[in-house]
């Protein structure tokens, strides 16, 4: 095998002897061709020898703003041990560079930060983030870098999507146009009547995913909230704690984000907790809960695709994990209310997406877990006495900078399905359900409940009663069911 020699953000991550995740992107300087390899857990380029850097962080750096996606876990510790000194250097030497000035927005923007040299009075704008390597926001110009700031986020939460082949696939699927030619072929009745139905799956569904059954009581009051998505406000503490309060038992409902340190963890028999996930510290969470606020805020305020915005302000909403219950209903919740921010819903209609979460578990876990994983091992923390966690070093960054390309991946899938099957299939039967009902009435006059089961009952069996069922319709003779069973197949013709 041909020498590889890391370059770029894997060079950085070498050179810093970080504990911070890996990048997704691994680039190496090699004796041989361009190529690029794709793999579930990263990307592998490699470039000709004669892209290899001189190893300095500032070369590394360089080769990184040219030609990778960022990490900005990684670009954000690697600017602060260059230090203002090396940086003021860069910028001296290229007051107008591309990459020095990308450089410098990047690090007073992510440090807050300002170095000490004037304003760039020449250039011309450029972007902090390449669009072709990575999905952007909406552009606001830094005058002092001559710089277009198209992050995600801000300083306190700012998530990074890469631009891969998948999402983009997805997004030419167009699922929008799909989900409104569905919904142009049937009634307004039809419609209604999906909507409640699809509303309770969604409720049930997002409850069982968490492993439990809701009271009626409970069921209600999440229906109640997703109902409200259109008039939901994400941007006051006041009204994510309203809504926490809405859906969990009232014994659980919080005044103010958390205050301890939380975790997501499995009790194992014999050997206490297995810790799956560590959250943030609460000393982090009102910053880092400030800055999610302003990236779903950014986010709709771009031309997002609304299911990658909701992907990144959704996950994102539970990694920070900002109360002791009611997390993952949020971060579901949060799904439906971007994608109605963003249009994506027909008016009225909640997508049951945790219903299609529920049919494959393990690929939602694997979407949390492509975050949980890489920062663990970053977690200085241990069991007290009391059997709490405790957080031994600065974990703020692991939080606030992260690539959210695995979990806009995952939920575009998501979606898809719960489009193509669940919503498909409830109109369908709907539609076949009224078609079946007027055909049982062509036949015979029968109590509405009974006609409701007739209908269902041979719904169910390809349009036929079949012979275990027949007894419960024992008043109707066996001509009436055939000539049944002729009227609804016509009805589905």
């Amino acid at each position: 095998m041909a020498e590889k020699t890391p370059v770029g953000q894997m060079a950085l991550h070498k050179a810093l002897k970080t504990s911070l995740p890996l990048p997704a992107v691994h680039s190496f300087a090699v004796d041989g061709a361009r190529r690029t390899v794709i793999s579930e857990a990263h990307v592998e380029e490699s470039y000709p020898r004669h892209y290899d850097t001189d190893g300095t962080l500032l070369g590394n750096l360089r080769f990184a703003l040219k030609h990778e996606p960022l990490d900005l876990r990684i670009i954000h510790a690697a600017l602060i041990a260059i230090g203002e000194p090396q940086l003021v250097a860069w910028l001296r030497d290229e007051p107008v560079g591309i990459f020095s000035r990308r450089a410098w927005f990047l690090y007073e923007t992510l440090t807050g930060n300002v170095l000490g040299i004037e304003s760039a009075r020449s250039g011309n704008y450029v972007d902090a983030l390449d669009p072709r390597k990575h999905f952007v926001g909406k552009s606001r110009n830094s005058s002092r870098h001559r710089v277009r700031d198209n992050l995600l986020g801000n300083r306190d939460f700012c998530p990074v999507v890469r631009r891969t082949q998948k999402i983009e696939t997805m997004m030419k699927a167009n699922i929008r146009a799909e989900a409104m030619a569905l919904t142009s072929k049937y009634s307004a009745d039809v419609l209604a009547r999906s909507a409640n139905f699809l509303i309770t799956k969604e409720t049930r569904s997002s409850f069982a995913i968490e492993g439990e059954t809701p009271s009626s009581g409970r069921e209600e009051r999440f229906v109640a909230a997703l109902e409200a998505v259109p008039s939901f406000k994400h941007d006051s503490k006041e009204a994510i704690v309203e809504l926490q309060n809405q859906i969990v038992d009232p014994r659980y409902a919080a005044n103010d984000w958390r205050d301890f340190q939380n975790f997501v963890g499995q009790t194992t028999r014999g050997f206490g907790e297995h810790v799956h996930f560590v959250c943030p510290r609460p000393e982090d969470v009102p910053t880092l809960m400030e800055g999610w606020m302003a990236l779903t805020q950014r986010l709709i305020e771009s031309s997002l695709d609304p299911v990658l915005a909701a992907a990144v302000s959704a996950f994102g909403f539970v990694f920070v994990h900002p109360f002791e219950d009611g997390n993952g209903r949020i971060h579901r919740f949060m799904i439906h209310y971007m994608l109605a921010k963003g249009g994506f819903s027909p008016p009225g209609i909640v997508f049951p997406i945790s219903a299609s979460i529920l049919r494959q578990m393990n690929l939602y876990d694997k979407a949390l877990e492509a975050f949980s994983k890489g920062i663990m091992p970053a977690i200085d923390w241990k069991f007290t006495l009391e059997s709490a966690i405790q957080v031994n070093n600065n974990t703020f960054d692991l939080y606030r900078f992260f690539d959210a390309t695995p979990q806009v991946e995952y939920l575009y899938e998501r979606v898809l399905d719960t489009v193509r099957v669940d919503f498909k299939e409830e109109l369908e039967f709907l539609d076949a359900f009224d078609g079946a009902l007027a055909a049982i009435g062509q036949v015979i006059d029968m109590p509405d409940r009974k006609a409701a089961l007739l209908a269902k009952l041979c719904l169910q069996n390809g349009g036929r009663l079949s012979a275990k069922k027949r007894s419960l319709f024992s008043e109707i003779t066996d001509d009436e069911v055939r000539r049944i069973e002729v009227a609804i197949a016509a009805s589905r013709q």
